[in-house]
């Protein structure tokens, strides 16, 4: 066995092992909440698996990872990575945004790993990018380095959210009175698709319901309530005016990654959404987007490939 591979992020705590042969193996989810610290909930996870205890592990952390201190941004838990490495009896412990871990995670995406929206063709060698609505919004990228790749550790769902059309100035024109800052995050992600569909029913002067997240993006509610099928269409679009500013940016002519836990359960509805018309709509520069792929990753947990690379 190579190894522990960890998913960590708001809501869930993902573990799987990586064998002899690199394939990633016994998956199982654990519920941040029902756990004190991570390293409790390292420890049940093999128990139950019933393994030798691992000499290497690999964690993706949905948080920043700036020295040997890492604090969640969406969770209470925080750790010391020397420390944890101590108390785990490990030789070798990586830890790495979450984006980052996917990032690495493309190049080792088969065809079954992802579905293409819209055209474009990828250029091998090229640039990459990735970003991801779940609880917060994921953002990464890959940038090529002779025969190596070189993930990008930023934060880039904190850049501001820019408006596209009147009615989503008036959506953020709105939240900048409730938020100090309007990141891209404060729309695309959970909250942020509560708090599109709070600003649209206000500005319309409509009682807003208490829906999750997973009821404004349900078939049968946006059927029902058109302020959910406009936050949920809303969401679509900004996601892909984010998705093509990413992609300028890095220059990823290599194509652009949608995952995160939101996009994937959309199914066809993101596919005809404004998503890939948005990621073109870049005026001079509408060709130059048109010839790069998007994909929507629909491996549900593209952070393990990228982890079992790190302990090679």
């Amino acid at each position: 066995m190579r190894g522990l591979v960890a998913d960590i992020g708001a809501t869930n705590a993902r573990f799987a092992l990586v064998d002899a042969a690199g394939e990633v193996v016994r998956p199982r989810i654990l519920a941040c909440e029902d756990y004190r610290a991570i390293d409790d909930a390292i420890d049940d996870y093999l128990r139950s698996e019933r393994v030798e205890r691992p000499r290497a592990a690999a964690l993706a952390i949905a948080s920043p990872v700036t020295g040997d201190h890492v604090a969640l941004t969406n969770n209470p838990w925080q750790f010391s990575i020397s420390e944890l490495r101590r108390r785990l009896g490990l030789e070798r412990l990586e830890v790495v945004n979450d984006f980052t871990a996917n990032a690495l995670a493309l190049p080792r995406l088969s065809e079954r790993d992802r579905r293409q929206v819209g055209g474009g063709h990828s250029v091998a060698g090229a640039a990459m990018a990735v970003l991801g609505p779940g609880s917060g919004l994921g953002v990464s990228g890959l940038i090529p380095s002779g025969r190596r790749w070189i993930p990008l550790a930023g934060e880039g769902g904190h850049a501001t959210m820019p408006a596209s059309s009147d009615r989503e100035a008036a959506v953020l024109a709105l939240m900048r009175h409730r938020f100090d800052h309007v990141s891209a995050e404060r729309v695309l992600s959970g909250p942020g698709l509560v708090n599109l569909y709070a600003a649209l029913t206000e500005l319309d002067g409509v009682p807003a319901a208490s829906y999750t997240p997973a009821q404004i993006t349900d078939p049968a509610t946006r059927a029902s309530d058109r302020h959910c099928r406009e936050a949920t269409e809303m969401f679509c679009a900004m996601l892909g005016t984010v998705a093509g500013n990413l992609a300028l940016t890095l220059g990823a002519r290599g194509g652009v990654y949608i995952a995160g836990g939101i996009v994937p359960k959309l199914g066809p509805m993101f596919d005809t959404s404004e998503f890939r018309a948005r990621f073109e709509a870049k005026g001079r520069f509408r060709s130059y987007l048109a010839d790069i792929p998007t994909y929507v990753v629909t491996n549900p947990v593209p952070a393990f490939l990228g982890l079992a690379g790190l302990l090679g």
